[in-house]
Formats: structure tokens, C-alpha cells, sequence
């Protein structure tokens, strides 16, 4: 880990009652759903960031609109040490075009119904259901 926590991006995109997720197959949270995203590279925005990351995971493309919140992922190992923390960038994206289809770091891509993610009927990763309700209104 290095000295300092790493920036990525989330894109966060809802479209008819449903939200886009992505099955990790990397830690951290291998096997869990969450939102397409990664690293943030110098000289790019988050905004840009996940719109890429979006594209690069899923083939969907989308319309990066507004920011709306940040989420630490801070992860300590059995002594104490943290092994890993990002500062994500939770970024809403309006749906332009294309089907999910995992690609990349992701092993499914597809769209979930708001209320199933909320009530915890599939197996996310920390926080996607607060980002969820922020980025649908609820």
C-alpha cells in the first residue's frame, strides 16, 4: 500500500427504475456488486474517470452530469495495518447507449432494480445502497 489513499472514480447510472452494477472479480470486494470504476489517472478528471471506467467495464456508454458524494473504502489486515484505502468518487451519468457486458476487471454487468439493491437482495459492496437512494431520490 502506499503512503496515501487512492482516487477512483464510481459511475453511477440509473435509467427506468433500475441501476447499473458490476460483479468484481478483483479486491477489493472480489464477488461482490458495486458500480463500474477504477483509478483516476493524473491529468483526468473524476467525472472523465468514470465515464471511461464505465465504458471499459460495461460497454455502456454514458453522460457524466454531477458528483454526488465521496465514500472512503479503508481496509485494515489481521495486525492493524491498512492494506488498502480509496477515496471514491460516486459520479451520476445520464444512460446514452449501449448493453452491459462485462469486460474488463468485472465478471457480470447488468441492471439491477433500485429496489432489490436497496433491500439487500443481492450481495453488494458497502455503501452502494446509500448511493443508490442518493442518485434516485429516495
Amino acid at each position: 500500500m502506499t503512503q496515501h489513499p487512492k482516487l477512483a472514480a464510481l459511475a453511477v447510472m440509473v435509467k427506468d427504475g433500475h441501476v447499473l452494477l458490476v460483479k468484481r472479480k478483483n479486491e477489493p470486494d472480489v464477488g461482490l456488486w458495486g458500480f463500474p470504476g477504477g483509478h483516476v489517472d493524473l491529468g483526468e478528471t473524476a467525472m472523465d474517470a468514470a465515464a471511461r471506467e464505465l465504458r471499459e467495464e460495461t460497454d455502456v456508454i454514458g453522460q457524466p452530469v454531477r458528483y454526488l458524494t465521496n465514500v472512503d473504502v479503508i481496509e485494515h489486515d489481521e495486525d492493524g495495518w491498512v492494506r488498502f484505502h480509496f477515496l471514491l468518487a460516486a459520479v451520476l451519468c445520464d444512460f446514452l447507449s449501449g448493453d452491459p457486458v462485462a469486460q474488463d476487471d468485472v465478471s457480470e454487468a447488468q441492471w439491477w432494480k433500485i429496489e432489490d439493491v436497496i433491500r439487500s437482495a443481492i450481495h453488494c459492496s458497502r455503501h452502494v445502497d446509500r448511493v443508490v437512494k442518493l442518485a434516485a431520490n429516495l
